[in-house]
């Protein structure tokens, strides 16, 4: 699929708001990886092959390892992310997904265990700025590519 509009140069001002938003989100006291784990796992869930080719990439150059990259999706069944790491990548999904899975208060106090309430805020800021770009990206007909 090709690219359906140039949106950046379509619509600058709506674009500059989502810029904005990401440059905030880099700015949180979320780790990098962690940030980075939450982009991917939303974009498998959504499908998005530009922001999992992206974000997948970007991970890497932090440092993170293949594994743990490879593994996002079956995050549950494994023992090499923290327990905060899965208490937030638990609620991306359930962000992501919220019309059927909410966030109940028992994902929000395990949530808690591990983050402030600013975090909490950030992280959900997060995982909405990420669905916007999957949802964007989409809807845009943007295609990940080989380099």
């Amino acid at each position: 699929m090709k690219q359906r509009i140039e949106y950046f140069n379509v619509a600058p001002e709506g674009l500059k708001i989502m810029m904005e938003m990401e440059k905030y989100t880099k700015t949180t006291d979320i780790d990098r990886k962690l940030r980075e784990l939450i982009k991917i796992r939303a974009s498998q869930i959504n499908g998005c092959a530009f922001c999992l080719n992206m974000h997948t990439a970007d991970a890497r150059k932090m440092g993170e390892t293949e594994q743990r990259i490879y593994c996002v999706s079956a995050w549950e069944e494994c023992t090499f992310y923290t327990d905060a790491e899965k208490a937030a990548l638990e609620l991306t999904e359930h962000v992501t997904l919220i019309p059927n899975k909410r966030v109940p208060d028992e994902l929000y106090n395990r949530i808690r265990n591990h983050f402030s309430e600013k975090e909490y805020v950030d992280l959900v800021l997060m995982i909405n700025q990420i669905n916007s770009w999957n949802r964007i990206s989409i809807a845009m007909g943007n295609t990940a590519t080989e380099k």
